[in-house]
């Protein structure tokens, strides 16, 4: 009978210490999705799970954001003497998407694709009133420093490089809009449009970027033939955008917090669980 009962002793324990022995490989039951370094030990229904959070974001992740609001200014001269100008106010459509690496807690990179819309309103006597924009599609690549962890304060610049793909005029005369048009890969603006740009970042997603144009806005090699004329409308044009954009950021606070206490313990069984953060 003692015997029995010692091999049945033996059997349980050899069980527990096999359950016991399940770490890394067994993250079924673990619900941080990124938790790491957690050990396991199941009896039936019942488990109880130890972990830590990671220190920062691992490997590349995706945030969204880009571009809100956009107020933009343009320095414009024709034939050398300044061109008056009134700033230019936009939302739509302003979209971005950014493909992050965390090196640290402290310092990363970015780059990504954004959809803008740019563009100047220019005053060329008392009575006239030009508006012209264009759609581009850019791909950023620039670095963050500053607290990637909980996103208090992030600093972050580099350069852009954005293909015009849409560009709009609107003519007004007097007040009353006269002649409007739209064309698709136009060569009334360079294709490409290099840019540089810094910004900051602070806690709740609340952020300003300065973005800068130092290439024309106008192709000065434009021509267009109007009743067998020939006529080059922008070759003595200049204009050099900046941009001002409200609420840059990526996506929130939550890609880059790590939790304050830096372990996890969790009790569970069936579907009822108990977890504390230490």
């Amino acid at each position: 009978m003692k015997c029995k009962l010692y091999l049945v002793f033996l059997l349980l324990l050899i069980e527990g210490t096999t359950t016991f022995a399940q770490t890394k490989s067994d993250t079924t039951d673990v619900t941080p999705a990124d938790s790491t370094e957690t050990t396991k030990a199941s009896f039936s229904k019942f488990s109880l799970i130890f972990g830590s959070y990671p220190r920062y974001r691992k490997g590349i992740y995706v945030t969204h954001g880009g571009d809100g609001p956009l107020l933009s200014f343009a320095d414009m001269k024709d034939n050398g003497a300044h061109v008056a100008s009134v700033p230019r106010f936009t939302v739509v459509f302003n979209l971005g998407t950014n493909f992050n690496k965390d090196f640290n807690r402290h310092f990363g990179m970015f780059t990504g694709v954004n959809l803008k819309n740019i563009g100047l309103i220019s005053k060329p006597n008392d009575s006239v009133k030009l508006k012209q924009r264009v759609y581009t599609l850019g791909i950023p690549l620039g670095f963050k420093i500053g607290d990637l962890s909980e996103g208090t304060f992030i600093f972050f610049a580099g350069g852009e490089i954005e293909m015009a793909i849409n560009y709009k005029e609107k003519q007004f005369v007097d007040g009353r809009k006269v002649h409007k048009f739209n064309e698709w890969f136009s060569d009334r603006t360079p294709l490409l449009m290099p840019s540089l740009f810094a910004g900051f970042r602070i806690k709740h997603g609340i952020a300003l970027k300065v973005q800068y144009y130092p290439q024309n806005f106008f192709n000065q090699d434009y021509k267009e033939t109007v009743k067998g004329a020939t006529t080059y409308p922008y070759r003595n044009t200049e204009a050099n955008l900046v941009l001002v954009s409200l609420g840059y950021n990526f996506n929130g606070v939550n890609y880059f917090r790590v939790n304050k206490k830096r372990h996890y313990f969790k009790m569970k069984n069936g579907k009822a669980e108990f977890q504390v953060n230490y």
